[in-house]
């Protein structure tokens, strides 16, 4: 088996179908979540929007999880006055039926029930409120930093991964990062990956994976990444550079076991999987450049 073959028979072990279990209890607790926030905000206006691994494309089986984004309308003032009080009545909100943990601006759900007590549903909830009636930029409250809001666009974050060239590329790498425990947020890896390889769309995915790496091995100094939604708004220099270290050892790492031992020593043995699903693997990352994930990220 080739170096390519292999990757992407690592993508096949990592992929889950629409009709797998993981996927059907993710869409019936996102339906249950949805429910619950219906009920706690009666006549209110707000929307629903998809985020995470499975609206941008890079969902791996090791780490995947749905943003369920609660944008409340600009004019909306039922949910909360400021962006403070809608983030801390969501949270409110969901206490009733799950275990809420706090993030920066998400609320991750956890199971509270005597059968689920403490089990990771996947889903993060993240309030926030439209900038205006285009809803399309949207302020969130932030529990940590500087700043106590941040201006995103959820649409151009979903756009700019799904349409990067180099998906496969960049769901490996994710597992990488997974692996080797790299402290830095996705979405950071996600950015400083796909600009590593903007000029190599057309490269083996091997020769991808490993320039990446190396973009971040050989770097004097931390690469600057910008956040496509508000690249003069959103300063993710610190992010970058408070894993840097980290991030530089990883990578050193794993491209020395890859020089020694191949990429078997990195990323281990992997199922039998026949030609027909490493075909549907690369058609999935084909059609992810091309296509919204209309079903999941957006009403």
């Amino acid at each position: 088996m080739s170096d390519q073959e292999y990757l992407q028979s690592v993508l096949g072990d990592q992929t889950l179908t629409d009709d797998s279990d993981e996927l059907k209890t993710l869409r019936t607790r996102r339906a249950d979540v949805e429910s619950l926030l219906r009920s706690a905000f009666p006549g209110k206006k707000f929307s629903f929007r998809y985020g995470g691994s499975m609206a941008k494309g890079t969902l791996i089986r090791e780490q995947y999880d749905l943003d369920l984004i609660f944008y409340v309308h600009a004019d909306e003032v039922g949910c909360g006055d400021t962006l403070e009080d809608i983030y801390n009545n969501v949270a409110a909100a969901l206490g009733s039926g799950y275990q809420v943990r706090r993030k920066t601006s998400a609320l991750r759900l956890l199971g509270s029930g005597v059968a689920s007590k403490g089990q990771d549903f996947h889903i993060d909830v993240v309030p926030g409120r439209f900038t205006d009636g285009s809803q399309k930029d949207c302020y969130l409250h932030q529990t940590t930093g500087e700043k106590s809001r941040l201006k995103t666009n959820l649409d151009v974050h979903i756009e700019h991964v799904r349409g990067c060239g180099v998906i496969d590329a960049v769901r490996l790498l994710k597992l990488i990062r997974v692996r080797r425990a790299i402290p830095v947020k996705q979405f950071i890896w996600e950015l400083m990956n796909i600009d590593a390889l903007n000029a190599f769309k057309r490269r083996g995915l091997p020769e991808q994976v490993e320039i990446a790496l190396r973009a971040i091995a050989d770097a004097e100094v931390p690469p600057n990444v910008e956040d496509p939604a508000n690249p003069k708004g959103n300063d993710l220099s610190g992010a970058v550079s408070d894993a840097w270290l980290e991030m530089k050892a990883a990578t050193k790492s794993v491209i020395r076991q890859v020089d020694a031992k191949g990429w078997t020593a990195v990323l281990g043995p992997v199922s039998e999987r026949n030609e027909a699903i490493r075909s549907a693997v690369v058609k999935t990352a084909v059609a992810a450049t091309s296509a919204p994930a209309k079903a999941w990220w957006r009403d």
